[in-house]
């Protein structure tokens, strides 16, 4: 899978309201991030434990469990598509996993944000407009990289400490992961959830309805 636009890439319909907020994009996007909230706080566990078994092995390959904590910021892009949808829904769904309990505490809410903002700008860069397999994998990568700039030099134990291999080996890790656990894995759930009818409101589930 090449994390690049591909011509099946769909642009949405032109219109003067495509940046308005509808009061049903508030209440999904609070929705997804509440769902994507919960999966993460099952992810704290599951994709934690991966992440030390995998660093273990070898430094900086613990990057590959990550792509699940990015998915928050593709699927509100993917659904909502207005500016903002991806910040937002990762933010909720940080804030969630936060109150929840995790080991991070409130550096997960700064996480949140970080995240949610690489994958904003990805969807920025193709003006809202286009969401096919190819963004949704850019945007995993955009939030994964924004995710390992963080880590560089925030947290309890920065990155920038750590030698010039574990990070190259940490950033390929989390690109890959990104591309694969919130790009691709995201547009399919984003897909598997249109086919249900639950965002017939929305251009992702007009677009499914239509190929069907």
């Amino acid at each position: 899978m090449h994390a690049v636009a591909s011509a099946t890439d769909t642009p949405t319909t032109s219109s003067s309201n495509r940046y308005r907020w509808r009061v049903v994009d508030i209440v999904v996007a609070a929705v997804l991030g509440v769902a994507v909230g919960l999966l993460f706080w099952f992810w704290n566990g599951v994709g934690y434990g991966w992440f030390e078994v995998m660093d273990a092995a070898t430094p900086g390959l613990g990057g590959f469990a990550v792509g699940i904590w990015l998915i928050g910021g593709v699927i509100g892009g993917l659904v909502i598509r207005k500016p903002g949808a991806a910040l937002l829904v990762e933010v909720v769904a940080a804030v969630v996993s936060m109150i929840i309990g995790n080991v991070w505490g409130a550096s997960t809410l700064l996480s949140g944000l970080v995240q949610g903002l690489g994958a904003e700008l990805i969807f920025a860069v193709f003006l809202y407009r286009r969401f096919g397999i190819g963004v949704a994998a850019l945007a995993g990568v955009g939030a994964g990289v924004a995710a390992w700039i963080f880590e560089l030099f925030f947290g309890s134990s920065p990155n920038i400490a750590k030698t010039l291999e574990f990070n190259l080996i940490y950033l390929g890790a989390i690109i890959v992961s990104g591309i694969a656990l919130a790009g691709v894995v995201g547009w399919l759930l984003v897909r598997a959830l249109a086919k249900t009818g639950a965002l017939s409101r929305f251009a992702a589930g007009r677009e499914q309805a239509d190929e069907v």
